[in-house]
């Protein structure tokens, strides 16, 4: 079963500096500090692009996990998707919205996934893995809209 998530940021930075820092390799080990996240294959540092590809290690629910992700869609400065294209999820698809007003900018994450856990894992997947997969994302989010 696919589950769906989203969740908005809103920010005085211009869209351009957003939009870069949601595709920075070196921003996202950064902002996920706490799970040991590191890039070890594909695009390692600097900016991510569409085609590339990135492959991390981290330590989540204390196990260790790959996944690699490929930038399948980009349309500077509005929109990236990355999709899981090896690792732990059955299938794993981000879309990175952004828009600016006066105010600064707006981003938008769409979260698809589906976890191999079969009939008995739907609850996991929404109670756990939903709830978890979003508190990254918020966590992740304000890091990219402080001002550093």
């Amino acid at each position: 079963m696919t589950v769906y998530f989203e969740c908005t940021t809103r920010t005085a930075l211009p869209i351009q500096e957003l939009f870069d820092r949601a595709r920075s390799i070196d921003v996202h080990k950064d902002s996920m500090a706490r799970s040991r996240e590191e890039a070890v294959g594909g695009v390692t540092s600097g900016l991510i692009s569409k085609g590339e590809e990135v492959t991390w290690r981290a330590w989540h629910f204390g196990v260790p996990l790959r996944m690699t992700s490929r930038v399948t869609e980009m349309e500077p400065p509005d929109r990236f998707v990355d999709e899981q294209i090896r690792g732990p999820f059955w299938r794993f698809r981000h879309v990175h919205d952004f828009s600016e007003d006066a105010a600064g900018t707006t981003i938008v994450d769409r979260i698809e996934f589906e976890a191999p856990f079969g009939v008995v894992g739907r609850a996991v997947e929404k109670l756990v893995l939903a709830r978890y997969l979003k508190k990254l994302i918020e966590g992740r989010n304000r890091h990219l809209a402080a001002d550093f």
